[in-house]
């Protein structure tokens, strides 16, 4: 699978979404590749956690979010079902459920349920994209899950003694 191609079809203009998508992304898919690295004996598939998780974001240019240059008309909060139906019309159905469910706590029903799906949400956690330059540490994070509620923050944390 080529992700660039997917990002490319879907953001074919070099100007500051797409490359705030990228940036987003990358940041993103190497925080889990970290992870991966870190626990071999998760025995995760490495590969799929790359591509999925520069595609995680692959359906934001359809919300309508614009202090992120997005657009659209959708809600943001419906970035990752967007996302999802991209990726299965594509022919990528693994990839589609992370993007569903890569927000982990936002939609009831688009929870991460595979350790593949648990390391990007978890690594997306990290990072926002309207700062995209600030990389919040493990209380940071879950400090800004608690707008959420305790479920979510509980989960981050245990998320976070896995994997750390």
């Amino acid at each position: 699978m080529d992700y660039q191609a997917i990002i490319d079809k879907y953001y074919p203009q070099d100007d500051i979404l797409r490359r705030l998508l990228i940036k987003h992304s990358r940041q993103v898919a190497d925080r889990a590749l970290l992870i991966c690295d870190k626990h071999k004996e998760l025995a995760v598939d490495r590969s799929f956690v790359e591509e999925a998780a520069m595609l995680h974001d692959i359906g934001i240019f359809r919300c309508d979010a614009p202090s992120i240059y997005c657009y659209g008309t959708e809600p943001y909060l419906k970035h990752g079902p967007i996302g999802g139906e991209i990726l299965r019309q594509g022919g990528f159905p693994r990839h589609a459920r992370v993007a569903e469910r890569h927000t982990g706590t936002g939609l009831p029903g688009y929870e991460p349920e595979t350790l593949e799906e648990q390391i990007i949400c978890y690594a997306d956690k990290f990072y926002s994209k309207s700062h995209p330059d600030r990389v919040l540490t493990v209380s940071e994070t879950a400090k800004s899950l608690e707008k959420f509620g305790s479920e979510g923050v509980k989960k981050f944390l245990s998320w976070a003694e896995r994997f750390e």
